[in-house]
């Protein structure tokens, strides 16, 4: 096989564009992307297309936007085409057994925990909710028809000079970790010098999509757990709080906080309906 092999690379939005970047800078950029369609976003719901697709035309890398996967018809260039190696990052769809089986070297997919920790859809973002520090690194797995079930190729973990952190921030360190380990593995899996292993099953634990719900804090709970949900929501679903006054009751989002001193300290706020301002103005406002 050349020092090149023929990818194929399933993935979406802006966390997949770290592991192609790690990827390309390696010398191992894909033969063709392939990302869910255009959606409307923003106020005037204008077609936009998706971060990965984005990068893919920057670097002249066709891509394939199918709506379906679930037969040969609804990707041809896929089907009619001979791969050496799929590799599926953030792409949140599950490949059907006629696209697993296509490529020589079968499918890797990119798993941002310590497998079989964090199975689903949440695993960085439920790992700073439960405090769950030990289970942060990433995986580099064999797919197979079931969710994160495949054997081990690969693993890193990842130390972090502070924690609980940001969840943006972590979306961006452990993506970008598993692209660069993933580049590792690559040649030495398409030369069969990597014999996978497989996951302890018994020892799974599953993460669940979250819901806007899930960001309410109670500013008299825990301080410590609040900090760490204020973390684990951070960008997407957000944090936020009611207040009560007058009869009538108000969200206000937290845009800004710290843990001091065993405090869960919001800086930034913006109450409904107004503009951000500090929360000791909001406080002040309340009196």
């Amino acid at each position: 096989m050349s020092t090149h092999p023929r990818i194929a690379f399933f993935g979406t939005p802006h966390l997949a564009v770290y592991v192609l970047e790690e990827l390309a800078d390696a010398g191992y950029t894909p033969s063709l992307v392939v990302c869910a369609p255009d959606k409307p976003a923003g106020r005037k719901l204008q077609l936009t297309p998706p971060p990965v697709r984005v990068w893919a035309e920057e670097h002249d890398v066709p891509v394939m936007q199918p709506a379906s996967l679930r037969e040969r018809s609804h990707a041809p260039l896929l089907a009619n085409t001979e791969w050496d190696l799929f590799i599926v990052a953030a792409y949140n769809i599950i490949l059907p057994e006629w696209v697993l089986s296509l490529p020589k070297h079968s499918v890797l997919n990119v798993h941002p925990s310590l497998l079989p920790k964090y199975r689903g859809a949440s695993p960085i973002r439920s790992a700073i909710l439960d405090d769950a520090q030990d289970a942060v690194g990433v995986s580099i797995l064999e797919l197979d028809r079931h969710v994160d079930h495949g054997p081990i190729v690969a693993q890193a973990r990842i130390d972090l000079p502070e924690w609980p952190v940001r969840g943006t921030t972590l979306d961006e360190l452990l993506f970008r970790e598993g692209g660069r380990l993933l580049a590792e593995v690559v040649p030495l899996w398409c030369t069969h010098s990597i014999t996978p292993e497989p996951q302890e099953h018994e020892l799974a634990t599953f993460s669940r999509k979250f819901a806007k719900a899930d960001g309410e804090i109670d500013l008299t709970g825990d301080a410590y757990k609040n900090y760490c949900t204020y973390c684990a929501m951070d960008g997407w679903p957000g944090t936020f709080f009611f207040v009560e006054r007058g009869g009538s009751r108000t969200r206000v989002k937290i845009t800004d906080a710290v843990y001091e001193n065993g405090t869960f300290v919001p800086r930034m706020v913006i109450p409904e309906g107004k503009r951000e301002m500090l929360f000791t103005d909001f406080e002040r406002s309340q009196k």
